[in-house]
């Protein structure tokens, strides 16, 4: 018998999954190779992961009221539904990024059966693959997610936004508003806030970063029912730096 928390039995449980690993890679063919766009694969679920576990957890110390209450179960199940939701949100992008939202819910529930099995006993498991669902097509733009972990893989999905997100793009196709103003992003600080339970902090080389906030943070942030519990802001740190030449239309 394991002394292991179930958390991190589904940690192993994810890193040991081939198929996911396959997906993950598939993925990041769809976006990095034939549409050259931001990585959707491995690295982003780790950050996405960090984020969501980040404010999953001042969101709880604050007293906020967690989805998994509903059925009786605790933050650690909620725990489980966040990292789940991050690790399976993007798997869709393996059979296209146009609707890979309604694609990653075709691909999860086997998945989430595989990564569930032998860790948790029905009925809890599939309370878990459903809240899970529910996170995974929440984080779809349009959708107001009704929990408070579909609502923290949503915001965190949009907060994978430092620089090194937009290298690919921006080597390999043409400077966009989308990779110039994420190549601004420097870093991305979660911590307590003075009048709100969270504080997103923005560190930025550039003033184009701005976008990333005002535009897809904003429009995230917003449909996720997390408003009054999260502040922004956002700085410049030093002498702001240039990051393109000059740019064309042809």
């Amino acid at each position: 018998m394991t002394n292991e928390t179930k958390l991190a039995q589904v940690k192993e449980a994810i890193a040991r999954s081939q198929r996911l690993r396959t997906l993950s890679a598939c993925s990041n063919i769809t976006a990095i190779d034939r549409l050259k766009i931001n990585d959707h694969g491995p690295t982003h679920v780790r950050i996405v992961t960090r984020i969501a576990l980040q404010i999953l957890e001042l969101l709880h110390g604050a007293g906020v009221r967690l989805g998994v209450t509903d059925h009786g179960l605790g933050y650690e199940e909620a725990q489980v539904v966040v990292l789940l939701g991050a690790a399976l949100h993007d798997v869709g992008h393996a059979i296209h990024r146009a609707d890979h939202e309604l694609f990653s819910m075709i691909l999860a529930p086997t998945l989430l059966d595989e990564l569930l099995t032998g860790i948790y006993d029905e009925p809890v498991r599939t309370v878990l693959l459903a809240e899970t669902m529910h996170a995974i097509w929440a984080h779809r733009a349009a959708v107001r997610p009704l929990t408070v972990e579909g609502g923290v893989l949503k915001v965190a999905d949009a907060l994978d936004m430092e620089k090194g997100r937009a290298r690919i793009p921006f080597r390999v196709g043409e400077p966009t508003i989308h990779s110039v103003s994420a190549l601004a992003i420097e870093k991305v600080e979660i911590k307590p806030g003075r009048e709100k339970p969270v504080h997103i902090h923005v560190r930025m080389t550039n003033s184009a970063g701005i976008f990333q906030l005002d535009s897809l943070l904003k429009e995230k942030l917003m449909t996720s029912g997390l408003r009054e519990y999260i502040e922004v802001s956002a700085e410049i740190e030093g002498e702001e730096k240039k990051i393109i030449d000059r740019y064309t239309l042809d």
